[in-house]
């Protein structure tokens, strides 16, 4: 419940009262339970990015740089677009999570600089350039997501991603 109003409406969006409205619970019980909003919110964030994780994890170990970003692309859009769920993502677009952007933006930097060292880019230089090239597209999906655009033309715009991909 949470997690939900905070996806949908940001951190600065959603008030203690009406936390506790959607959860039908009285403020003492949340403070009891949470402490303040504050908790709350770093509980319903660590619980959003537990499967985040896993899926960055599993997408960044494909056996090619090519693959492992094609993969995180598509789950990606998969997470943005998901029937039942806010569109977007919770994390793109709250401002007080910008240490885990930058987590995942690492993460990807470092598949990219792996594969560099492989020989499948020709540089860190350009898996750097690669990277940031990604995380505008993945933030980019993200913000299209929550404001209704559809799936079909963010896979679109995912596919150019490939379309760029360095001849190596």
């Amino acid at each position: 419940m949470a997690m939900r109003a905070f996806w949908e409406r940001g951190y600065g969006g959603v008030s203690v009262a009406q936390l506790c409205a959607e959860a039908g619970i009285a403020a003492p019980s949340l403070y009891a339970a949470f402490g303040d909003k504050e908790a709350l919110f770093e509980e319903a964030c660590a619980l959003y990015t537990v499967h985040l994780d896993e899926a960055l994890d599993r997408d960044l170990s494909a056996p090619t740089a090519r693959e492992a970003i094609e993969r995180l692309l598509h789950s990606s859009l998969e997470h943005f677009t998901a029937p039942g769920s806010p569109p977007g993502c919770l994390v793109m677009g709250e401002p007080r999570l910008a240490a885990r952007r930058e987590k995942t933006r690492s993460a990807i930097r470092a598949r990219l600089r792996r594969a560099a060292a492989e020989g499948e880019l020709s540089s860190d230089a350009e898996a750097d350039g690669l990277a940031a090239f990604v995380d505008t597209v993945l933030t980019g999906m993200a913000a299209q997501a929550r404001d209704g655009v559809d799936g079909a033309r963010l896979l679109s715009s995912a596919r150019y991603v490939t379309r760029a991909w360095p001849s190596g």
